[in-house]
């Protein structure tokens, strides 16, 4: 990435409007991170109008929830989410949901800004991860986080999806 877009990089707190647009790169985060996990068939599923009806309901949670978009040149690049944890068991209060980032953006700090922007500094939480997703990995890692050993396996577009637990 050349030096202009880093200088026009924004994260901001995800809007109502944003929905559609969230939906779109959502579905293709989804195809760049997935495509070695989940089959062709079952990522031909991913609906970015769905998608974006999720973000319509996310964008309205209450303060106790942190969604946030990254924007280059104005176009959403990325986006994070985390707020109360999910698990009954979790072993923190506060969970990082997800953080998506188009691929030809990664390694550009885009990342680790919108991690600061839903994480607070030194915040204890906990997040799942796909198994066998090493960028992913190494990127918590860097961000305090470690394996605890616990794992399952959800269900993700119709498949099966083997996740791993971070704890920071």
């Amino acid at each position: 990435m050349d030096a202009q877009l880093q200088t026009d990089i924004v994260v901001r707190p995800v809007r109502d409007v944003d929905a559609e647009a969230l939906g779109r790169v959502h579905a293709t985060c989804w195809h760049e991170t997935y495509d070695h996990h989940i089959s062709a068939a079952a990522l031909e599923r991913i609906s970015p109008k769905r998608l974006a009806e999720l973000w319509t309901h996310w964008a309205s949670q209450g303060p106790e929830y942190h969604m946030s978009a990254a924007l280059v040149d104005g176009e959403i690049v990325g986006f994070v989410g985390s707020g109360p944890a999910r698990d009954e068991d979790g072993p923190r209060e506060r969970e990082l949901y997800f953080i998506y980032l188009l691929a030809k953006y990664h390694g550009s700090g885009i990342g680790k800004r919108l991690f600061d922007a839903a994480v607070a500094e030194g915040e204890p939480l906990y997040l799942w991860v796909a198994e066998n997703n090493p960028r992913a990995h190494r990127f918590y890692v860097r961000n305090g986080f470690a394996l605890d050993g616990a794992r399952h396996t959800e269900p993700f577009l119709g498949e099966q999806l083997t996740e791993v637990r971070f704890v920071r």
